[in-house]
């Protein structure tokens, strides 16, 4: 089965920015809703951000307005454009179907300092 792979993320202070990228051959373009999740330390998945491949997107409350997902059907590719970033945010970072039911990648670390 095929396994998104993530990346991009990194440490960044309190109010940076960083720019997420996704990658799965073939299986992108294929799925009509993909989303970017994240697990925290301690915590539950989460979805935190979902386009169809109509271009249709929605977001969690708690990355609204901070938060851009976008696709790429051609490159098989999704993004996630983070900027404002919270301590909060710090998490493992992953793509998958929204629902997921593709096996999970590695995920990439994003990590937040105050």
């Amino acid at each position: 089965q095929v396994q998104p792979v993530e990346s991009g993320g990194g440490l960044v202070q309190a109010g940076g920015a960083l720019r997420l990228s996704c990658a799965a051959s073939r299986v992108i373009s294929s799925r009509n809703v993909m989303g970017w999740y994240r697990q925290a330390p301690g915590k539950q998945r989460e979805l935190v951000a979902a386009i169809s491949r109509g271009g249709s997107i929605n977001y969690a409350d708690s990355v609204k307005g901070r938060f851009t997902i976008s696709r790429d059907n051609a490159k098989n590719t999704v993004y996630l454009q983070m900027n404002s970033l919270r301590p909060e945010d710090t998490a493992v970072y992953y793509c998958n179907s929204a629902p997921p039911i593709l096996e999970w990648g590695q995920g990439t670390q994003v990590t937040v300092s105050s």
